[in-house]
């Protein structure tokens, strides 16, 4: 009586013995203490397909077999040490006589390359684990996918770069990178329909024709896209990045090489590089902006701070973030404000459209791409109620996670109870969460006394703009460890082993250590090529030093712009029906106050 086993996975191993308890589980049939066993293996064979034969030869195989032979496992009951092999493996047969153990061929793959039976080195598992971590890196966007695989360490203030056209008013990470960024580029191009249709448009009449634009936004293919429409448009444009981790390094370089922007920026930037790049971009002979695109208010605030004169021909502010609008409305109420301010943010198109449905999609990407985490039954709470905070805990909830949320306003408050989430004070659940999400625009929202009670393990991140939300600096003392993981993502570690995972340190997770959607931030950056041009081409007196909102009709332009992606067709009003609601048949058809 023989077993046939199945046993691809030993091949190019040394054959040894099998345990006896081993043998039981995967043979069917237990052999008598005097039966002579041997297990022939086949690999076009059927595991359960026993022969009756008490030996079986090997018979020629279809893979590639080597020259030097090898022992058949035998099962433990039926060895015998041989004196006179000094105690090798042999049969003992029915008449009881010895029989030294048949030797069979060793098995290998034609396509086997590697000898599994080597335990890899110290210093091969280390490279194994350093070449997985680089690859998970290196596919976190598409901005790391030419960006971290770089080896080169140099600081870019410290490099001298020229562009193909000799010009090097620009500081990025590598020009050579350009041709990688155009593509990115022209991949955005296509799921931005209102922006290119605006640059079609109006690229005739050329509405901001001697506007010089000074900008601090993320520096992504769609800030490209955008930037290059105002370049159309007949702005001149100086560019630095808002956030020190969310430039694509092969955009900027693409924009410094095509059209010759003024760009500086590079992913990874330290805090003084971030205030140099902003102040390159403002600080130069020759040229002085007279219209501002912030995000975030550090443009706006460092030129308050150092050059307020320039304050004299700047026409207008376009500010797209609840921080920078915060900021805005901070310097109005204390008369400081000397300039028009366009507050984007809380237009219809921007609240809508990039806080709520980009926060949607991007939380899960971010947090995906970072921890590889798994969302089902994970407790997650969420610190904020407005439209972020509303885009998050629907991706979570949607994925099976259980959300609590946070909030001051007991009108999104009484939201969050609506659309069925619990409201918590964040003291009554720190303990007991697997991820903190922030979304406030707040500061110390979660600070030391929190990051002291969370659970190992727990994941830490921020989807508002600031990065003071979570209070990061209190972590930067003796008695903790920080350990890098990989890009973006550090252990913080306590001093009885417990550990948290920090994303982005504390910056705005999607665009730092993922991507957004192309098609929502059309949505935003038409509009805010629409209020520079509101702004820049308004007559004296239309805007005091104030901060305003959007006109409605150009909110509905924006949104008009992207139907036809959807081929999607508008129902016009009748003349009794305009009549009847008091409305223009062209709208605006919802007065300021409504809400969405």
């Amino acid at each position: 009586m023989s077993v046939q086993f199945v046993a691809a996975k030993m091949a190019e191993t040394d054959l040894k013995d099998v345990p006896n308890k081993e043998l039981s589980a995967v043979s069917p049939v237990t052999p008598k203490a005097d039966e002579k066993v041997l297990l022939n293996i086949d690999c076009n064979a059927s595991a359960a397909s026993p022969t009756p034969e008490a030996t079986v030869n090997a018979e020629p195989s279809p893979v590639t077999s080597t020259p030097n032979p090898v022992k058949m496992p035998q099962a433990s009951a039926m060895k015998r040490p041989d004196p006179q092999q000094n105690g090798g493996d042999a049969f003992v047969n029915r008449d009881g006589t010895v029989a030294e153990a048949p030797r069979m061929k060793k098995i290998q793959f034609a396509d086997q390359k590697q000898e599994f039976n080597k335990r890899p080195t110290k210093i091969g598992r280390r490279s194994l684990s350093r070449s997985i971590s680089q690859s998970s890196t290196d596919s976190y966007s598409s901005a790391a996918s030419y960006t971290d695989s770089s080896d080169d360490e140099t600081s870019p203030r410290d490099k001298q770069q020229k562009n193909s056209k000799g010009n090097g008013d620009f500081c990025i990470k590598n020009i050579k990178q350009a041709d990688f960024g155009r593509r990115e580029i022209e991949i955005a191009e296509q799921e931005m329909p209102a922006l290119m249709a605006l640059r079609k448009r109006a690229q005739g009449e050329k509405p901001l024709a001697g506007a010089k634009v000074v900008g601090c936004t993320h520096i992504t293919a769609q800030t490209a896209v955008l930037m290059e429409t105002l370049s159309a448009l007949g702005a001149q444009c100086r560019w630095a990045a808002c956030n020190i981790y969310s430039t694509q390094n092969e955009v900027a370089a693409a924009l410094a090489e095509g059209a010759g922007f003024s760009v500086f920026a590079w992913k990874g930037e330290s805090e003084d590089d971030f205030w140099w790049c902003i102040d390159r971009c403002v600080n130069v002979e020759g040229w002085q902006p007279n219209m501002i695109l912030d995000d975030g208010g550090d443009l706006t605030h460092w030129i308050y701070k150092k050059y307020p004169s320039m304050f004299k021909k700047i026409k207008g502010i376009v500010e797209e973030s609840v921080t920078g609008v915060h900021r805005l409305y901070q310097l109005s109420k204390a008369g400081k404000l000397c300039v028009p301010a366009m507050n984007v943010n809380d237009s219809v198109t921007k609240q809508k459209f990039d806080n709520l449905y980009c926060c949607r999609e991007s939380i899960l990407d971010g947090l995906k791409r970072t921890t590889d985490v798994m969302f089902g039954g994970k407790q997650v709470v969420v610190c904020g109620y407005g439209e972020v905070g509303k885009g998050c805990c629907a991706a979570l909830k949607a994925m099976g996670s259980i959300v609590y949320v946070t909030e001051i306003d007991p009108i999104c408050a009484l939201q969050a109870c609506m659309d069925g989430f619990r409201l918590v004070k964040l003291n009554e659940v720190i303990r007991q969460v697997d991820i903190v999400i922030t979304c406030t625009g707040n500061k110390n929202v979660v600070v030391r006394e929190n990051l002291d009670r969370m659970k190992n393990g727990c994941i830490v991140c921020n989807m508002g703009h600031s990065n003071t939300e979570i209070d990061v600096a209190s972590l930067r003392t003796p008695e903790l460890t920080w350990e890098r993981v990989r890009s973006q993502v550090d252990h913080v570690i306590w001093p009885d082993g417990k550990r948290i995972v920090l994303l982005a340190e504390g910056r705005l997770l999607n665009l730092s250590c993922s991507t957004v959607p192309t098609f929502v931030l059309s949505i935003t950056a038409t509009t805010q090529a629409l209020a520079l041009i509101e702004l820049y081409n308004a007559p004296e007196g239309r805007y005091k030093q104030d901060v305003y909102l959007l006109p409605k009709k150009m909110d509905e332009y924006v949104a008009s712009l992207h139907l036809p992606t959807f081929d999607a067709h508008l129902t016009e009003l009748t003349d009794e029906q305009a009549k009847y609601l008091g409305l223009n048949k062209n709208g605006p058809f919802k007065p300021n106050y409504y809400r969405y």
